[in-house]
């Protein structure tokens, strides 16, 4: 049997905004849910460690492979990837669940997914937990002209832009690829020594180059076993990159759609978890949240790069299940 059968439940599938939504449930059917969103290029498989250990501690959780990604659909258009689609899909979710509100935990894009939950569906948000991906108010001009002039056109986020190169490029070998993402984090010497070369080449993040030049084995410890890679790369192999690159394709859309958006979150408990390495998301960017968030606990994980919540499953569900009894008692 493959990892994604032993670690985790057996899929289910909704019907939900226009699309075929693959999840997996665990815990006993009470109280306020959790519902996990992923990010770029994981699946709901990332949440494996938090399923098991919130169901085990009487949680109800459900973890979809969000549009685009897994067992869920691919829609083929770029528009079918924007913000109001991707968090309809959750709240379509709660319909197919019959559940008024639920507590939304997003990780990497899935983080931007969640934070947008509580303003433009009010209603169905009982509480936001941030991994590695602060809450930011909408920018004062387009995010990726921003980007591209902060970090120029290679930046991976402006690259993605590129019809068609960004996919077959990231799925010439999905094996490499997921390896080349999917690793611990340098000791801080080497990280700051890469990112100072990479900011003197001007590449900042220019993921194509980087992954062209990887030599298989430098840039921190592999993050997973071979079997738990496999579920990944397997899974990407067969559904592409189209979906997921197509998430960073409606930038600028997201910006103009949520145009006159409020500025803070208020009424609804948050959490923000950091992780100390994420040289991607560091601790840093999420000092602002106090300002526009009126109910914010944070935290942080030390030593932990990016994929905090596969990389420290264990800190990761200690913080999450320790505010959920004191914010969420069963």
């Amino acid at each position: 049997m493959s990892a994604l059968e032993t670690m985790m439940p057996p899929v289910k599938r909704a019907a939900v905004n226009g699309i075929d939504l693959a999840y997996y449930e665990a815990g006993p059917r009470d109280g306020v849910p959790v519902i996990f969103s992923h990010g770029f290029p994981e699946l709901a498989f990332s949440w494996r460690h938090q399923i098991r250990a919130l169901a085990d501690a009487g949680r109800w959780v459900i973890a979809p492979d969000q549009r685009g990604y897994g067992l869920s659909s691919k829609p083929d258009r770029v528009q079918d990837y924007g913000i109001d689609r991707l968090t309809g899909d959750l709240s379509g979710l709660l319909d197919h669940l019959g559940v008024e509100k639920a507590i939304f935990c997003g990780h990497d894009w899935g983080g931007f997914v969640v934070w947008q939950m509580p303003l433009l569906h009010p209603s169905r948000t009982a509480g936001v937990i941030g991994l590695n991906t602060p809450f930011s108010p909408r920018a004062t001009a387009d995010p990726i002209a921003i980007m591209r002039k902060r970090f120029g056109p290679d930046m991976y986020i402006v690259w993605f832009q590129t019809p068609d190169e960004p996919e077959a490029v990231l799925g010439a070998d999905t094996t490499r690829t997921l390896s080349f993402f999917m690793r611990k984090p340098m000791d801080p010497e080497a990280a700051a020594a890469a990112m100072a070369a990479a900011a003197a080449s001007g590449s900042t993040f220019a993921f194509r180059d980087l992954l062209k030049a990887w030599d298989g084995k430098t840039g921190g410890e592999p993050l997973l076993p071979p079997d738990e890679l496999a579920v990944f790369a397997d899974a990407f192999r067969e559904g592409g990159f189209f979906g997921p690159v197509s998430w960073y394709r409606n930038f600028t859309r997201n910006w103009e759609m949520t145009e006159g958006q409020a500025t803070r979150i208020d009424g609804v408990p948050c959490l923000m978890i950091t992780a100390e390495r994420d040289a991607v998301l560091p601790p840093s960017a999420a000092e602002p949240m106090p300002g526009f968030i009126g109910d914010l606990e944070t935290h942080m994980v030390t030593g932990s790069g990016h994929w905090t919540q596969q990389e420290k499953p264990e800190e990761v569900n200690r913080l999450i299940l320790d505010w959920l009894d004191r914010r969420f008692p069963k």
